[in-house]
């Protein structure tokens, strides 16, 4: 039984928009979610929103105002914590009649947490008992959590009005970090997308990241990492600076909602296998490093030793492979992020998108070159933006105009970054490739990828405006909608307590289509991905590239191998249901050993090894 009056799952962060607000949704059914912090203007608009909504005041900050990106993300927070708040103490008023958001709290807890057995007490229970039991459980009920994520890499220089480079501190991560620190909530900082050192330092500036005087410490680290490497190298460069992580959140690398950070090939059981087996390592060596780290700083210490949490999401899509995940690798918490854009109660999700991603096929969903990061980006065929990008492109202006500038990274025309989705460079990058590619097979194909970026800043906010009737940034309606594959397998609108009892087992709320479990899921993603990206190299290839996917067939190999050993205790000894998991790794297996750089080598004249 878990001592618990929350929950055993958190609502990860979903494109810029998607969960913006959740917090204010969620949090007073202890439930814990991420919002983006990175668009200030975004979050502004939405500050507006919530004003009016709950009957407060709202005083804009605008763009003149000195440090408005720090001052916009600090008084967003603060209005998400004092409503929340409220809303915790307006339960706590509340009756335990049928309806009452009360007894919504405690029903939607997992069965098995301590708390939610003695709301079942309380229920059969009568007289002063009864009055008795009721007290105390007003007493355990707690918010989740408001955290935030920062993309470590969405961490551009800004300049003032008179174009001069701004100081370090004002790029957009450094002045997101500190407009969470400097707000008034106790939560947790996410950091995804690998290492930021300025980033990372800029944390021992703020007191609330170091233990207070009852050594807590008031604002957690949280990384987003792939797997243990990453966990512990991060780890250990903020525990010499005496930043404790207090959780790691280890996410697939394929299977899973917004942009994709595919590593070598290594699949999710492995990696979290490699964590539960070197957990206490884990643990013992960042302490060591990060108590030694607060002595030398002259810091405060830790009273007792601190928390460090595993988690872990991505795909997971049933009851079943929820528990075995916690209990397996002894995880502290899941992440349940895509079927939650079904949940009009948690997520913000337009009507007309809400209806794509209802009717949406399999293959509906799918790994695009869409993001101007240059990284692999989950998308959805058809939505809006894409009709968008397209028109542009038949009206010959392709590309898209950038006001918000988030992804401005490249400098190959011009002094000052630009996007690769602007129409600024589209237009430049064009004009090079006609001058430089004679073959027009050859040209249609890298044209083909320059016009495939997508705008990213405004695709991924305008759901959250078009839903709540607020104002549109630069009258632009097109959305971009980054779901997870896993969504194929959810097919409906759903309430929020619907979806929390299929995440417990108290309901089903699958589609019909066959659903293989989630660790053969993620496998036939990497196996899609591998022979997609090797029949790239059908020409050409460095003899890096071949390494690179020799090293990627054999983790996947390696993690067939995994999976046929825990199979029986994957599925708690179903038989049939284990022998059709053997089945399909068998077929992977095969399939992969058909399918090599080696064949291609030999199969191929055009196909050859170069330096």
């Amino acid at each position: 039984m878990r001592n618990s009056s929350t929950h055993t799952f958190h609502i990860p962060v979903m494109g810029l928009a998607f969960t913006i607000d959740t917090p204010v949704k969620v949090a007073k059914f202890g439930i814990s979610s991420v919002i983006s912090i990175i668009e200030d203007q975004l979050i502004e608009q939405m500050r507006k929103v919530i004003c009016k909504n709950e009957n407060l005041s709202y005083i804009e900050i605008p763009v003149t105002e000195d440090d408005n990106r720090a001052k916009r993300i600090t008084a967003y927070i603060n209005l998400m914590n004092t409503v929340v708040n409220r809303q915790i103490e307006d339960i706590k008023k509340e009756d335990f009649e049928t309806g009452a958001t009360i007894k919504q709290y405690f029903e939607m807890l997992p069965d098995d947490s301590e708390t939610r057995q003695l709301y079942n007490t309380m229920l059969l229970s009568t007289g002063e008992e009864k009055h008795i039991l009721q007290h105390k459980l007003k007493e355990l009920i707690v918010a989740g959590s408001i955290d935030v994520n920062i993309m470590t890499k969405l961490d551009k220089a800004n300049y003032d009005t008179d174009g001069n480079e701004l100081p370090t501190e004002y790029s957009d991560a450094m002045a997101a970090l500190r407009g969470y620190a400097n707000s008034d909530v106790k939560s947790s900082i996410i950091f995804s997308a690998g290492l930021n050192p300025r980033l990372y330092a800029y944390c021992e500036a703020f007191k609330d990241f170091y233990p207070n005087e009852e050594g807590v410490i008031n604002k957690k680290i949280i990384l987003k990492v792939s797997d243990y490497r990453s966990a512990l190298i991060q780890g250990k460069y903020l525990a010499k600076k005496g930043l404790w992580v207090s959780e790691f959140r280890i996410e697939s690398g394929i299977n899973c909602g917004g942009h994709a950070f595919i590593s070598n090939g290594t699949p999710l059981g492995p990696i979290l296998e490699d964590f539960k087996n070197k957990r206490t390592e884990l643990f013992e060596e960042l302490y060591t490093d990060c108590s030694n780290a607060i002595n030398l700083l002259g810091k405060l210490p830790f009273k007792t030793k601190p928390i460090l949490k595993i988690t872990a999401q991505g795909g997971i899509g049933t009851a079943g492979e929820n528990e075995f995940m916690m209990d397996y690798y002894d995880l502290d918490a899941t992440g349940w992020g895509s079927p939650f854009l079904l949940v009009p109660e948690a997520t913000n999700v337009d009507d007309e998108t809400l209806t794509k991603l209802v009717e949406a096929k399999k293959d509906d969903y799918y790994l695009s070159n869409a993001s101007p990061l240059g990284v692999p980006f989950n998308n959805l065929k058809n939505t809006t933006s894409d009709q968008q990008r397209m028109a542009r492109i038949l009206k010959n202006r392709p590309g898209s105009p950038c006001y918000k500038k988030f992804l401005s990274m490249n400098k190959e025309f011009t002094d000052k970054p630009i996007c690769t989705a602007s129409r600024e460079y589209q237009n430049l990058k064009i004009k090079q490739l006609k001058a430089d590619i004679t073959d027009d097979v050859e040209l249609a194909k890298e044209i083909e990828k320059v016009i495939e970026k997508d705008c990213l800043c405004e695709g991924l906010g305008a759901s959250a405006l078009l839903k709540n009737d607020a104002e549109l940034s630069h009258k632009l309606s097109a959305v971009t909608i980054c779901p997870g594959p896993n969504l194929a397998y959810f097919s409906g609108v759903f309430s929020l307590r619907q979806m929390v009892d299929h995440i417990y087992g108290r309901v089903n709320v699958l589609n019909k289509l066959h659903r293989p479990n989630v660790f053969v899921n993620e496998l036939q993603l990497y196996i899609d991905y591998y022979k997609k990206e090797l029949s790239k190299k059908i020409v050409s290839i460095s003899n890096k590239e071949q390494s690179y996917f020799i090293t990627f067939k054999d983790n996947l190999l390696k993690g067939i191998d995994y999976y046929n050993s825990k199979c029986n205790e994957i599925h708690k000894k179903g038989t049939d249901a284990c022998d059709q998991m053997t089945k399909q790794l068998n077929e992977f297996r095969n399939l992969l050993q058909s399918y090599s750089i080696e064949d291609l080598l030999a199969k191929e004249p055009m196909f050859k090894a170069n330096n």
